[in-house]
C-alpha cells in the first residue's frame, strides 16, 4: 500500500472513530427511565393552510366539513382523556378537558363560520385565520401561564386542521417511520402528540423545547415514557439512525454510547427492575405499618373499565369514583344506565366499599347545551354540591341509581365541595326522599349506605367537628384544599411554586379534620394527590389517616411504603413538624423518614 492510499485509509478510520465517539448532551429529565435505540428525527411537519376561494354554493359544504372535523376532534380528545385518566388520574386528564372547552367556544366557532361566508373561502383557512388571531394575541402577553394556554389552543387547532385535511397521521409522527422500536427526537411535542404515541414503538423521546411542568411532560410521566426536554440543536447534533441512549433519570442524551456506558445503564435498569419486582411481590400483603396499624388502601377511578386495574393491583375497593364524565357526553345519562354502570362496579368489587363522589358538575364543567353566561371565577362558583342542590332532578336520578346499585355490594355516597353543615343536611334530606321513593316502588337497596363529605374547602376543614356528626366518613381532597387555602392555581406557572402541600396551614387543616373524625367515631381518608406522594406518606400516617386512595397504578408503591413505616414513630414527629414554619423544612423532614424507610423506591 503506497503512502498516499495509507494516509487516506488512516484518515477515514480516524474520521470514523471521531464519528463513533461517545457524545453526551444535557437536557431536563421530565419522565424517568432508560431507553436505548436508534433515533428517529421528526421535522417540523405543520403546514399552515392557504386561502382557497370557493363558490357561494359551496359554503354549506365547507361548514359541514368544519362540523365533521370538530366532531371527530372531540372524539379523539375524549379518547385521550380516558387514556390519561386511567394512567394518572383526573387532574392530569383535565388537560384534555381544557382542550374540549376550546372546541365548545361558541364565539370562536361563529367567527369561523362567518369567515367562511364573508370571505367565501375554505373552512381550513377560515378556521386557522381565526385561531391564529387568538394565539398571537395571547403570545404577545408576557405571562408564562398564558404561554401554556397558547400551547393548548395551538394543539387543538392543529388537530382540527389535520382532520379537515383528512390526514391519516396522528400523534405527531408524519411520513415513513421505523417499524422497529425507536427513540423519537423532535423540536417539540404537543400534549396530544404525546398521548397518541405508540408505546410499543416509541421507547422514549427528546425535544429541543419544553419544561418539567409542561403538559407534554405530565403526559409523558403518565404514560411512563422516558423523556428529556430542552436539548438544544437536536437536528444539528443528531441524524435519524444514530445510536442513542436516553437517561430519563439524569437528563442525559448519550450518542454512540460506549460499551462501558451501555453496561453501566444495563446494571441501572436491572437494579430498578429488581426493585419493581420486590414491590409487586408484596401486592397481596396486608396494608399495615410495622407496628400493626392497618391502613385501607383504595383506588381513584372514573370508568367501570378500570375495575380490572383495581383488582390487578389489589386495591381495597374504590375511595373515589368520579361520576362527572358520563354527564359531559352529548346526552344526559338515564337512571337505568347509571344503575347498570354503578352496579357493575359495585358487584365486581364486592365485598369492598366503592365510594362514589356525586356529580361534580358546574363551574368550568357544564353539561352540553347548558353553556349560559360564563362565570368570572368558575372554581369559586356554581359547582359540586351547590350545583346538585339546585339541579335536584339530576341529583335525585343519580342518588336513586346509587341506592339501587347498593343492593349488589357496599356503596359509599360522597358529597363534593362541602362548605357548610347545611349542605350536608340538605343532601341527606334529598337522599332520604329517594330512599322513600324506592321503598314505595318495592326496589331493593342498602338502607344503611354510608354517606361522606369531601373536605376540600377550608371552611369544611375548620368546621369538621360540626360536620362529623352528620356523616359516616371524611375524604380529604388535598388538591383543592391546598389551592383554596393558599389561593394558588397550581397550573399557573407564575404562582405554581406557591402550591405547597406541606404548608403549615394545610397540616393544621388535615390534623383538625382527622381529630374531628376520630372524636366522632368516623374514619378519615385522603383521595387527593398527596396520598400518592411517597415522600409524604410518613406525614399522612403521622396525622392519623385511616385510608389513602390513589390511582390504581400507584397502589403497589404506596402499600410498599406503608409497610416500611412505624405509625407510632410517624405520630411522634407531628409535634415537631408543627413547630416548623417553612413548608420546605416540613417536606424535607417527612422525606427524611421516607428515605430511611424505603430509599430504594424514591427518586
Amino acid at each position: 500500500m503506497n503512502a498516499g492510499v495509507r494516509d487516506l485509509v488512516q484518515g477515514a478510520l480516524m474520521k470514523e472513530e471521531t464519528i463513533r465517539k461517545e457524545i453526551r448532551m444535557q437536557g431536563s429529565a421530565v419522565s424517568s427511565g432508560v431507553a436505548h435505540a436508534k433515533v428517529f428525527l421528526r421535522g417540523k411537519t405543520f403546514r399552515e393552510p392557504v386561502r382557497e376561494p370557493i363558490e357561494a354554493s359551496e359554503i354549506a359544504r365547507e361548514r359541514e366539513r368544519l362540523e365533521d372535523a370538530l366532531t371527530l376532534t372531540r372524539r379523539q380528545i375524549r379518547e385521550m382523556y380516558e387514556k390519561v385518566l386511567v394512567e394518572l388520574g383526573a387532574e392530569h386528564a383535565a388537560i384534555f378537558e381544557a382542550h374540549l372547552l376550546v372546541l365548545e367556544d361558541s364565539t370562536v366557532l361563529k367567527q369561523v363560520n362567518d369567515a367562511i361566508e364573508s370571505e367565501v373561502t375554505c373552512a381550513d383557512y377560515a378556521f386557522w385565520s381565526v385561531m391564529s388571531r387568538y394565539i398571537e394575541a395571547l403570545r404577545a402577553i408576557d405571562d408564562t401561564y398564558l404561554s401554556e394556554r397558547v400551547v393548548d389552543i395551538e394543539d387543538v387547532s392543529r388537530r382540527v386542521l389535520s382532520n379537515l385535511r383528512g390526514d391519516a397521521a396522528q400523534g405527531g409522527i408524519v411520513g415513513k417511520q421505523p417499524t422497529e422500536p425507536f427513540i423519537l427526537g423532535a423540536h417539540d411535542l404537543t400534549p396530544s402528540d404525546t398521548a397518541a404515541l405508540d408505546r410499543k414503538l416509541v421507547l422514549g423521546f427528546i425535544t429541543e423545547v419544553g419544561g418539567t411542568t409542561s403538559h407534554t411532560a405530565i403526559i409523558a410521566r403518565s404514560l411512563r415514557i422516558p423523556a428529556i426536554v430542552g436539548v438544544p440543536d437536536l437536528e444539528g447534533c443528531l441524524r435519524s439512525g444514530d445510536d442513542v441512549l436516553l437517561d430519563g433519570y439524569g437528563g442525559l442524551v448519550i450518542v454512540n454510547p460506549s460499551e462501558a456506558t451501555r453496561r453501566s445503564y444495563q446494571r441501572l435498569q436491572e437494579e430498578k427492575g429488581a426493585i419493581e419486582q420486590r414491590v409487586l411481590d408484596e401486592r397481596d400483603a396486608d396494608c399495615e405499618t410495622l407496628d400493626g396499624k392497618k391502613i385501607v388502601l383504595s383506588a381513584n377511578i372514573e370508568f367501570a373499565e378500570e375495575v380490572e386495574d383495581v383488582l390487578s393491583f389489589n386495591a381495597k375497593g374504590v375511595g373515589l369514583f368520579r361520576t362527572e364524565f358520563a354527564y359531559l357526553e352529548s346526552e344526559r345519562p338515564t337512571e337505568e344506565r347509571l344503575t347498570e354502570e354503578y352496579g357493575q362496579v359495585v358487584a365486581s368489587l364486592n365485598p369492598d366499599l366503592v365510594i362514589f363522589r356525586t356529580v361534580d358538575l358546574g363551574g368550568d364543567k357544564l353539561e352540553p347545551g347548558r353553556s349560559g353566561e360564563p362565570e368570572p371565577n368558575p372554581f369559586l362558583g356554581w359547582r359540586g354540591i351547590r350545583y346538585c342542590l339546585q339541579r335536584t332532578e339530576l341529583f335525585e336520578e343519580q342518588l336513586r341509581a346509587l341506592l339501587r346499585a347498593s343492593a349488589l355490594g357496599k356503596v359509599g355516597i360522597m358529597f363534593p365541595l362541602i362548605s357548610s353543615v347545611e349542605e350536608v343536611i340538605e343532601g341527606k334530606r334529598i337522599l332520604e326522599r329517594c330512599k322513600k321513593q324506592l321503598s314505595a316502588e318495592g326496589v331493593s337497596f342498602d338502607s344503611e349506605v354510608q354517606v361522606g363529605a369531601m373536605i376540600e374547602v377550608p371552611s369544611a376543614a375548620v368546621a369538621a367537628d360540626l360536620i362529623a356528626p352528620e356523616v359516616d366518613f371524611f375524604s380529604i381532597g388535598t388538591n383543592d384544599l391546598v389551592q383554596y387555602s393558599l389561593a394558588v392555581d397550581r397550573i399557573n406557572e407564575s404562582v405554581a411554586h406557591l402550591y405547597q402541600p406541606t404548608h403549615p396551614a394545610i397540616l393544621r387543616l388535615i390534623h383538625h379534620t382527622a381529630k374531628a373524625g376520630s372524636e366522632n367515631g368516623i374514619w378519615v381518608g385522603i383521595c387527593g394527590e398527596m396520598a400518592g406522594d411517597l415522600n409524604l406518606i410518613p406525614l399522612l400516617i403521622g396525622l392519623g389517616m385511616d385510608e389513602l386512595s390513589v390511582a390504581p397504578s400507584q397502589v403497589p408503591l404506596v402499600r410498599y411504603a406503608i409497610r416500611k413505616l412505624d405509625a407510632k414513630v410517624c405520630a411522634s414527629k407531628v409535634s415537631d413538624w408543627f413547630k416548623l414554619a417553612d413548608p420546605e423544612e416540613i417536606y424535607e423532614a417527612t422525606r427524611a423518614i421516607a428515605l430511611s424507610a424505603y430509599p430504594e423506591v424514591l427518586g
